[in-house]
């Protein structure tokens, strides 16, 4: 019987000669990643009685939480994160640099046959490149710091294979949430998650980044798609050609296999206060809001502003909607400038502000008042996420985002274009 994606990798990074579903392994990653709450890591390695990281090479620190420094408890975190990385000599990207994952990727360090742990749940963002990725604790990453291995129980592996094609308008972040509709925010919990088809094989790097950076909201340990000629071509830019892809073999036993054809799919919206609490937009037309962010990990790329752009058609942002843009990282920033995007939107009304997470954590930069509704192109709307308790957070594609950023209302794209 052959073996899923899962368990080649972990076989492979654990130094075994077979690793089995259930089974806990020691495995030594090929990256570590934290951000912000590298000053809370510190504190527990600190505890370890250590003074040196095992291979500071091993590690990257990225500030992107709150950037800039929005109190004086965060510009005191940012300040002895520095000194500890300069101390340790720990590959490090500070303020403005952009959002943890965006950076990882555009830096080359997520590379296919990778292990990669990371100090933050959307770690599983780097299935899009072929890497087994996945969320840790600050516990285990200062364990990381500490001795470069971590135990990691092999999981069961579902496969996902979606085929078709996606309606004018409907995107991947249509097909994640629609995905996490029907099988529920538990539906993958600690499973590996394979994303394969046709439908997939056609995705830029960019939208299966949406996908893996979302596994994460249907529970899965880690989400894959498999490394081709796009990924290749995409490492290749980057200069990138050291790497050793990882694939599931033909007849590997799965979990589950889940198969769905979304020729017919039309732009969905989760409802508050549950990422999996998802609809078709037509059961929330018309529905007044507040704010619109268009951004972060998700969907924070220059194909996402692009496309917002395309659906505002020079449109002002309606009165009374406070509309937000965030480039995912400098290097977007840039060319969303290059191209005139960032124009384009000033012009609109919105607020174009620096790369980092912004207000998607709830901390500062666009908070929400009680009362208040978003739409957001973001990764999570639980209650309380974006800042009250009280107010409510819609998550959508970019397309969705900017239909609602300049009609006042959740609005189906498609109706915006050529009127």
């Amino acid at each position: 019987m052959g073996k899923t994606f899962a368990e080649k990798i972990l076989t492979q990074k654990a130094g075994l000669p077979e690793a089995v579903p259930g089974q806990i392994v020691e495995a030594t990653p090929d990256l570590g990643m934290s951000h912000d709450n590298t000053a809370a890591i510190k504190k527990i390695f600190g505890k370890l009685g250590l003074a040196r990281v095992r291979d500071p090479e091993r590690f990257v620190v990225i500030l992107d939480h709150v950037v800039p420094a929005a109190q004086v408890q965060y510009a005191e975190n940012h300040k002895e994160i520095r000194e500890f990385v300069r101390a340790q000599g720990i590959r490090f990207y500070d303020v403005g640099r952009g959002i943890c994952h965006q950076v990882v990727v555009e830096e080359g360090l997520a590379r296919p046959g990778w292990l990669i742990l990371g100090a933050d749940s959307h770690t599983t963002t780097y299935g899009a490149l072929g890497a087994f990725s996945a969320g840790i604790g600050r516990s285990e990453m200062a364990a990381l710091w500490a001795t470069s291995k971590l135990w990691l129980k092999v999981p069961t592996t579902i496969r996902i294979e979606l085929s078709g094609t996606l309606p004018e308008l409907v995107t991947s972040k249509d097909v994640i949430l629609h995905l996490i509709g029907r099988l529920g925010a538990d539906g993958a919990l600690y499973r590996s998650v394979e994303f394969a088809g046709p439908l997939v094989e056609r995705m830029s790097i960019s939208d299966r980044i949406v996908l893996c950076n979302m596994a994460a909201e249907m529970g899965a340990k880690n989400g894959y798609v498999a490394p081709d000629e796009t990924c290749f071509s995409y490492l290749r830019e980057l200069g990138v050609t050291d790497y050793e892809p990882v694939y599931p073999d033909p007849d590997a036993a799965y979990e589950e296999v889940l198969r769905f054809d979304l020729t017919d799919l039309p732009p969905q919206v989760a409802r508050p206060h549950t990422v999996d609490n998802v609809v078709p937009i037509s059961e929330v037309e018309g529905l007044r809001v507040d704010q619109v962010l268009l951004g972060t990990c998700t969907n924070g790329r220059i194909e996402d502003l692009r496309l917002a752009a395309e659906v505002m058609g020079g449109r002002p942002v309606a009165e009374g909607v406070r509309m937000l843009v965030i480039p995912a990282s400098r290097e977007v920033w840039a060319a969303a400038a290059q191209e005139g995007l960032l124009g384009k939107f000033v012009e609109a009304g919105a607020m174009v502000l620096n790369p980092g997470c912004g207000p998607c954590l709830g901390a500062h930069q666009g908070v929400l008042a009680p009362g208040e509704v978003c739409v957001s192109t973001s990764n999570r709307n639980f209650k309380g996420r974006m800042g009250s308790p009280e107010a409510e957070v819609y998550l959508a594609s970019p397309a969705v985002a900017a239909a609602a950023a300049v009609t006042g209302e959740i609005t189906d794209p498609r109706k915006l274009l050529g009127s």
